[in-house]
């Protein structure tokens, strides 16, 4: 991770720390509709995309069983709500060359609210 990166991820973290305590869970879970096309919250099942169950504290890239792209394999990323909510926005410009059809979520409101659902199944 570039020093760029990496202070653009606590800036972003620090500014969007707010925005997960406001999130809700209710309109998260309606989010997470969308999300559940590709990925699962049960703990080993991956779909097109990797489970994410236990995805907080995870390395991106780790699951075994799951076939990622070069590119998010080497991006050397740490799955907080911080970084998840910075990939979830824009997932091209975060990992360029990532396999996720996905041209993200472009309201700070919904990622609060996917987050915040995601934080409360302990996901």
């Amino acid at each position: 991770m570039t020093k760029f990166s990496i202070l653009t991820t606590c800036l972003f973290g620090a500014l969007s720390t707010a925005a997960f305590a406001e999130g809700d869970a209710a309109r998260g879970e309606k989010k997470f509709e969308d999300c559940a096309a590709c990925h699962s919250l049960e703990k080993g099942v991956n779909n097109v995309g990797p489970s994410l169950s236990g995805v907080f504290g995870r390395k991106a890239g780790e699951i075994e069983d799951f076939r990622y792209s070069p590119a998010m394999k080497r991006s050397g990323i740490a799955w907080s709500p911080q970084t998840f909510e910075a990939f979830i926005a824009e997932p091209q410009k975060i990992v360029p060359a990532n396999r996720m059809p996905y041209a993200g979520m472009t309201e700070a409101a919904d990622r609060a609210d996917l987050l915040a659902y995601l934080q409360k199944t302990g996901k």
